[in-house]
């Protein structure tokens, strides 16, 4: 895998880079600087050794340079020296002068070399000891010429071979000295131009690179921190706006693209739970409806069942009193005695029977605790299937049962029996002949799990959005009452499963799938809808299996 660059990393990238441009920019700067010191400090040594030069000049030129005083005065007349001996005087004194000025300059250059200014010493120092040597050989020459002569020589000192000789290499060697110190001023100072040139290149071409390297930085900024930056603040805004359908893609390899997965991470969990928020709101609405037409249903049941109960128990009354008093009748007339009693017989019968159902609907009215008991729910299918197969809407279709092992759960048999067999009679009306229904049980993560799937007429998008709607049918027999599957859908709320559907289309068969946990927990419908339990359905107490006549409908 590529190596990751790290937010730390670019900005300790960019950080350096701009420490060496500013790095180069500012050694140019002090290598011009410092140049230009050295210049200065050189130029002020060899000035100040130039000046003694300068000085010593003119002093060692006038060694020789004597002018007779030709107007003599009475004083004049009486001097015992000759102009011999005033010149060697002269000569001696300035001499004596040149040598205590060059002995400055010596110091001057030694504090020079000392101080490394001069750029070319060599020369220098070969030099000063030959004008050292000159300055002895002119003061042997002066004091040969000096001891010899008597007061009547005429020869002047100028004239001396030997004093001329060292004069004028005196005066050839100081020329030369300055002339070395001239040329080493104009050395240092050509030098400090090329460094200066030098200082300039540096400096230039680092300010150049630091242009180039800042624009450089804030493109490279722009694609490492300020885009994604700007790509994250408008994730943002997207989630404010309700809007999880576009994440954020980040390709930065840094901490900002870690940033990037864990916001989309949360936005993708964000838009579940608003998704499951709005599923359950939704839910919420729909469980409310069901259960306001419910309660009307449940007190609309127990009004008429409680108007119909007494004219019924009136009717049976009536029927037993005529059964009595008619025996004499019935005695005096015994060819009608078997058809009077058959019709009391069948007004008590049917007054019974309609008693029966009332008493249901008043039943169905009720709310009461559900009794659960293990159950193995392999048998219970099995004995509804048992009774389904005698069914009318059974014939010429196939029914197969695959349980994937025994499933044993905690729940009330009569009201998961009712489930089962409103989805089994629900499926086998939704198929024509031929058709097969495939029924699964096996039990999966704490729950048992059954399948209904059937080749049948299938059901559109709407019709599954409402499939569990109380009075919602689309029965292909056109005698359903649409509240077959809601009720089934509150028993199974009840125990605390879920109970789905789906289908490909019309035509395409239908699936239903009924999720019962094993063991028992809080029911739903007692912390989820208006008044705690269901306002029916949620006591039946059959103590047999129904009938066939009994099964009446599906939705």
């Amino acid at each position: 895998m590529a190596h990751r660059w790290r937010l730390r990393h670019k900005l300790l990238l960019g950080v350096t880079l701009v420490v060496a441009s500013v790095g180069a920019l500012l050694a140019g700067t002090i290598y011009g600087l410092d140049s230009y010191m050295q210049t200065m400090k050189t130029t002020d040594s060899k000035l100040a050794e130039l000046l003694k030069l300068d000085e010593l000049k003119p002093v060692a030129a006038g060694i020789l340079s004597y002018v007779p005083n030709t107007q003599k005065g009475p004083i004049d007349l009486l001097r015992l020296s000759t102009p011999q001996e005033d010149q060697v005087t002269l000569a001696r004194e300035r001499l004596a002068e040149s040598k205590r000025i060059f002995a400055d300059y010596k110091l001057r250059f030694e504090d020079t070399n000392r101080r490394k200014r001069d750029p070319d010493p060599y020369t220098d120092t070969q030099l000063i000891p030959i004008v050292d040597k000159t300055f002895v050989d002119l003061e042997k020459a002066i004091e040969n010429y000096a001891a010899p002569q008597g007061a009547l020589v005429s020869k002047p000192l100028s004239d001396d071979k030997e004093v001329r000789k060292q004069y004028e290499r005196l005066l050839s060697l100081i020329d030369q000295l300055r002339s070395e110190v001239a040329g080493d001023m104009y050395a240092r100072i050509g030098l400090a131009r090329r460094e200066y040139r030098q200082a300039m290149w540096i400096a230039s071409g680092s300010a150049i690179a630091a242009g180039v390297l800042v624009l450089i930085l804030i493109t490279l900024f722009s694609g490492w921190v300020f885009k994604p930056i700007r790509d994250l603040q408008a994730g943002v805004e997207r989630v404010t706006g309700q809007d999880f359908s576009q994440p954020i893609e980040l390709k930065s390899g840094d901490e900002l693209e870690d940033l990037a997965t864990a916001f989309n991470g949360m936005m993708k969990r964000l838009e579940e739970t608003y998704r499951d928020l709005e599923q359950q709101v939704e839910e919420r609405s729909r469980q409310l409806v069901r259960s306001e037409r419910m309660v009307s249903v449940g007190f609309l049941a127990a009004g008429v069942a409680h108007e119909i109960n007494n004219p019924l128990a009136s009717i049976a009354f009536c029927a037993e009193s005529l059964e009595t008093r008619l025996a004499d009748y019935i005695q005096r007339d015994p060819q009608n005695t078997q058809v009077v009693a058959k019709y009391l017989k069948m007004i008590q019968q049917e007054a019974f029977r309609c008693k029966g159902i009332t008493a249901k609907l008043l039943e169905f009215s009720r709310t009461g605790e559900q009794r659960r008991e293990p159950t193995d729910l392999s048998e219970l299918i099995q004995s509804v299937l048992e009774i389904a197969q005698h069914l009318q809407h059974c014939r010429g279709k196939r029914i197969v049962f695959q349980p994937f092992g025994r499933v044993i759960a905690l729940v009330c048999g009569e009201d998961i029996k009712s489930v089962v067999l409103n989805l089994v009679v629900n499926a086998l009306e939704s198929m024509e002949e031929g058709g097969t229904l495939t029924i699964t049980l096996q039990s999966k993560n704490n729950f048992a799990e059954m399948t209904f799937s059937d080749t049948g007429c299938g059901m559109t998008a709407e019709v599954l959005k409402n499939l569990f709607e109380p009075f919602y049918t689309r029965s292909r027999t056109g005698k359903g009452t649409g509240l077959g599957l809601f009720i089934s859908h509150q028993i199974i709320d009840q125990h605390g499963g879920q109970i789905s559907a789906t289908s490909a289309g019309p035509q395409q068969g239908s699936t239903f799938t009924v999720k019962i946990p094993l063991q028992a927990v809080g029911t739903k419908a007692e912390s989820k809808t208006l008044g705690g339990t269901l306002p029916i359905g949620s006591n039946k107490k059959s103590g047999k299996t129904q009938s066939e006549e009994g099964l009446g409908h599906a939705a």
